[in-house]
């Protein structure tokens, strides 16, 4: 993927930088970024672990059509998949790479519009005990998706939001209009709750992470008993209802996806081809 960006920054025969107030300007950009995007997937094929596991085979005509015709709204980006399964990695790995190459851009998680369910608690003495009589947290039901969906209409329209902020300390919190998010050129959006129905269709590009149980397993025990301080009865309790709750409400998501990523993929990989996405479209005469 370097020598794709070298020989771009290099290239003497560049199009001249079409006007994109224009709609033909926008038009011309389309084409061009449809025969680069292709070249993309093709030198992605070919590499010994690729990361496109699945593309949508629609999704360069449907996104540069909204590129053309709704050129000002804003460009968001939906990223989901199951618990440790890469999602939030890559979500930073985008910002970072975006702002190294002073891109505006804004990150929301919708682990914060979870219903606030400190009563509940309360009333069942401790978060596990009312998880044992039934409350499903992972079900789209559990997530304040009505405010989900009003905050990226909101955000893609130019305006910054005051989002929630929900507590992840077992005391089922949520804070209300707790945190800004900007507005920025380019807003990603990660957690489970991205591509649940109510709020799939708000995204123009909608991303499924998919990593092997066995690695997510490791990942996710880690990750509970050393940054959570969970003992192991409870992560291995907590597993267990990940998979099912995943099966249930996350995988489905995976056949709306516009691209389905390896999660265990290469992120300086991953970083070449943001940066390749950045050169060809600012590398005009």
């Amino acid at each position: 993927m370097q020598l794709l960006i070298e020989k771009e920054l290099n290239c003497e025969d560049k199009i001249l930088k079409p006007d994109f107030n224009q709609k033909t300007g926008r038009e011309l950009l389309a084409f061009y970024l449809q025969a680069k995007f292709k070249q993309i997937l093709a030198y992605d094929k070919r590499c010994e672990t690729p990361i496109f596991k699945v593309v949508n085979p629609n999704f360069i005509s449907r996104f540069t059509k909204r590129l053309i015709n709704n050129p000002s709204r804003r460009l968001l980006i939906g990223i989901t998949g199951e618990s440790a399964s890469g999602k939030s990695t890559i979500c930073r790995e985008i910002k970072n790479i975006i702002e190294q190459l002073s891109m505006p851009v804004s990150v929301l998680s919708t682990d914060n519009y979870f219903n606030d369910i400190s009563e509940l608690i309360k009333k069942y003495g401790s978060f596990d005990n009312l998880t044992d009589n039934g409350y499903d947290v992972d079900a789209p039901s559990s997530f304040q998706l009505d405010l989900l969906k009003k905050d990226l209409e909101t955000l893609a329209n130019g305006n910054c939001i005051m989002a929630p902020k929900y507590i992840p300390n077992g005391t089922g919190v949520s804070v209300p209009r707790a945190q800004m998010v900007c507005s920025d050129k380019i807003v990603v959006v990660e957690g489970i709750a991205t591509m649940y129905e109510e709020v799939k269709d708000m995204f123009d590009v909608k991303i499924y992470i998919e990593t092997e149980n066995d690695i997510r397993r490791e990942r996710f025990i880690k990750r509970a008993m050393t940054e959570r301080n969970q003992d192991e009865a409870n992560t291995l309790k907590h597993w267990n209802y990940l998979i099912s709750a995943g099966e249930k409400y996350v995988i489905p998501c995976r056949e709306h996806a516009d691209f389905v990523l390896d999660g265990n993929s290469d992120l300086k990989y991953f970083d070449q081809i943001l940066e390749y996405i950045h050169t060809i479209t600012n590398n005009f005469q």
